[in-house]
């Protein structure tokens, strides 16, 4: 049994033992795709039995009895049939009276009945054990056949309800939802300290020593771009007749720089006010209006200022429908606090009140300077972009809008990455500010129901607006939750759960490599870290994530991942052994090419080839072949995307039916913000524009759309789209393995050329 499906199947069983029965369904299904008919996949089969008939997917379990029914293994064998013929009995007695021959069924007024009169779930059976028994089958202890699930429920006064299991089914299939129909999630409302010890101190040197890298690779950035500019508009200048270039961009701008970043952090906060007045509609928030959707904030921001000496931070609404909350300022008495009108409406008090906690948390470590500093370097450059590309979609000449769409998609690669140099402080900062928000309000418990609502708001409002919002975008960087890691989690989780969907997020060992490009951390890790603190306190938590170790995965699927990048210190290895060899070589007068390899260039030649040939290595295995018989269909999404060992190198081919949703015109040339809404929720898409195409997928967009690709699982699972057809048949294509061979062969030539001129 390989290390990886031992894993698997563990994280299967204890989910199971937890009962996550949608969590230990996914995991073991994914076991019994691997190893369908040795010992772990019959034990992996087994669980699956008990998951089924204790999440009440009766027609699933006894299907899946009928296949081990027929196993060469004597006790499987057995064992399925005891639990068939159990299964089967209290089945046929659970089929209405009243449901016809045609599958007819009536109206089911079960969903009256309150949820808290719900039966509890039966008892988990102790998960099976494998141990190998020469020389031809395993010996498999298994559980007796599990008891099926409750059949009545008392309504009190001696009043009892039948309920079919086929009309729980109908009713609670997540393949059954449309779009427009709204999941309620049933929270525990997990309670809150009364008295607690504070928390003991951490060491703020390392997040403060972070802010203050942050500031500086921003302003090597922002100078490399200056340079680029000065460089580029002397250079422009000396081609053009009568026109001589200017002398002071000749200048090294690095002192004016400095100087001018320095400012901006004092004006700040003024700075700020006025763009989000003016260009977001930004509203100051009354004390008196924020009291009558929490009270409890007020208190808590009262309390911790007073503490501390502060003044009343400067509080201010904006009217966005995304639950979105963020501060800004430079020093505490210049602290303002904003918060969506989305999330007052949408969360509780308590909830409300931990998020200006949190708020607080960053003018108290003092990285809200530094992110200050950013977003307003980034707003306008982000405003200039919308502008941009508002006016181009006005143009009718057709040369005039390719001009304008390379002009805004310039425009738009100058802010992502601007905004790239503070992700690292970002996800950092969030981590801090939410062990103070539970320090200072005793509830972790409403932090992590927060944060979930905050995702699930966010998914709504893209959802409703059938599109990434403008202001949702400019301001992701400093709002709690990530709108890239809401599309599926907000949508999906509520569907399926939130402890399966968020398995992946704390227990996929190679999780943290790939948030390297994400603005926030992962939400399974917070909410794990935020649990721990519950625990300490001796809380329940309101979602059941365990503090045990990640998977042990072998790393052969991982380093195929990340060959592309491999390729680079492989490379440099590549160089200097060259250099050595070209070295000896002139030494003994046998070849003279010191006087090309004297120049280091060739060492990037070196790095190139090296990327080129991880990108080529990896190609077949991030691209494979969809075939009909194994594609899969939005029925599997829920378990792909619970599924824990999942890499995106496991690419999935997919096949799903939907509608598309993005921005229109030329503020998606990129294909920035193409998102599916499916039955089972919202998944973002990957399209790669290319020259030529005589269709683009925004002519698609608003459109039912049917989307063949590559599913993959990282930190924010996303489609590489194959094809996009209509109804009508139309269909674009989306030329992923062709680009990533171009990439190569451009690579690989760049490389060479480099390597024989030095």
């Amino acid at each position: 049994m390989s290390s990886h499906l031992q894993s698997s199947l563990e994280a299967g069983l204890a989910a199971l033992n937890q009962g996550d029965y949608q969590g230990a369904i996914a995991t073991l299904e994914a076991v019994v795709t691997e190893a369908k008919v040795s010992p772990t996949g019959l034990q992996a089969q087994i669980g699956l039995v008990i998951a089924y008939t204790r999440s009440g997917n009766i027609p699933r379990a006894i299907s899946l009895c009928e296949t081990l029914s027929q196993s060469d293994n004597s006790q499987v064998q057995q064992w399925a049939e005891n639990t068939l013929e159990q299964l089967t009995i209290h089945h046929q007695k659970e089929v209405p009276p009243d449901e016809d021959a045609t599958g007819f069924v009536p109206f089911d007024n079960s969903s009256l009945i309150p949820p808290s009169l719900a039966p509890p779930p039966p008892p988990i059976l102790p998960p099976p054990k494998i141990t190998s028994s020469p020389p031809t089958e395993s010996v498999i202890k298994l559980p007796p056949p599990p008891p099926p699930p409750p059949q009545n429920i008392n309504l009190g006064g001696g009043n009892v309800e039948q309920i079919s299991p086929k009309k729980q089914i109908k009713k609670l299939s997540p393949t059954s939802r449309t779009p427009a129909q709204v999941t309620t999630v049933k929270w525990q409302k997990a309670g809150r300290a009364k008295v607690w010890q504070p928390l003991p101190p951490i060491n703020l040197i390392p997040l403060r020593l972070l802010a203050a890298g942050t500031f500086m690779v921003l302003f090597w950035v922002l100078r490399e771009l200056l340079k680029w500019f000065m460089g580029t508009t002397n250079h422009v200048l000396l081609k053009l007749p009568f026109l001589k270039p200017l002398q002071f961009l000749y200048r090294d701008p690095s002192n004016l720089l400095v100087l001018l970043l320095v400012i901006a952090v004092g004006i700040s906060p003024w700075a700020l006010d006025w763009l989000l007045t003016n260009w977001y509609g930004q509203k100051p928030l009354e004390k008196d209006l924020l009291n009558r959707y929490s009270h409890e904030a007020i208190r808590v921001l009262h309390r911790y200022c007073q503490q501390r000496g502060w003044n009343f931070p400067r509080l201010s609404v904006l009217p966005v429908a995304a639950p979105i909350a963020f501060a800004y300022g430079n020093l505490p008495r210049t602290a303002r606090i904003v918060v969506s009108h989305g999330l007052l409406e949408q969360l509780e008090i308590d909830e409300i009140a931990t998020i200006y906690a949190s708020q607080l948390a960053h003018v108290r470590h003092w990285d809200v300077a530094v992110m200050s500093l950013v977003l307003l370097v980034t707003i306008p450059i982000y405003k200039l972009y919308q502008q941009v590309s508002t006016w181009g979609d006005q143009i009718s000449l057709p040369w005039g809008r390719k001009i304008v769409r390379v002009l805004s998609s310039l425009v738009y690669g100058v802010w992502y990455v601007l905004s790239s140099t503070a992700l690292l402080l970002s996800q950092i900062r969030l981590y801090h500010s939410d062990r103070v928000a539970c320090d200072t309000t005793g509830n972790p418990n409403a932090l992590t129901r927060a944060l979930l609502k905050i995702s699930m708001g966010i998914a709504k409002d893209i959802e409703k607006q059938a599109h990434t919002s403008w202001q949702l975008e400019s301001l992701n960087l400093a709002i709690p939750v990530s709108y890239h890691q809401s599309i599926s989690l907000g949508s999906t989780g509520p569907q399926i759960s939130f402890g399966s969907l968020l398995m992946w997020d704390y227990l996929n060992p190679y999780r943290y490599w790939f948030t390297i490009n994400n603005t926030h951390p992962l939400m399974g890790d917070r909410i794990r870290s935020i649990g721990q603190i519950a625990r300490h306190w001796h809380l329940a938590n309101e979602i059941n994530i365990e503090c045990q170790q990640s998977l042990k995965l072998k790393p052969q699927s991982f380093l195929l991942n990340i060959a592309p990048f491999l390729g680079i210190p492989l490379g440099t290895i590549l160089a200097g052994l060259i250099w050595l060899v070209w070295q000896l070589a002139y030494g003994i007068k046998w070849l003279n090419l010191k006087w090309i390899y004297d120049d280091w260039t060739f060492i990037l030649g070196c790095m190139l080839i090296g990327v080129s040939v991880g990108i080529l290595i990896r190609i077949n295995f991030f691209f494979p072949d969809i075939k009909p018989n194994t594609i899969q269909t939005e029925e599997r999404f829920p378990n792909l995307l619970s599924n824990p060992t999942a890499l995106p190198i496991d690419s999935n081919p997919i096949h799903l039916v939907g509608t598309l949703l993005g921005r229109q015109g030329m503020g998606n040339s990129l294909g920035q913000d193409l998102i599916l809404r499916s039955p089972m929720g919202l998944v973002k898409l990957h399209y790669i524009p290319w020259w030529g195409a005589t269709a683009n997928p925004q002519d698609l967009i608003g459109r039912q759309v049917i989307v063949t690709g590559w599913l993959r699982r990282g930190a924010t699972p996303w489609i590489d789209i194959h094809t996009l057809q209509t109804q009508s048949g139309k269909t674009i294509n989306s030329p992923h393995p062709i680009l990533s061979t171009v990439i190569a062969v451009a690579a690989t030539a760049w490389g060479a050329y480099l390597l024989l001129i030095g």
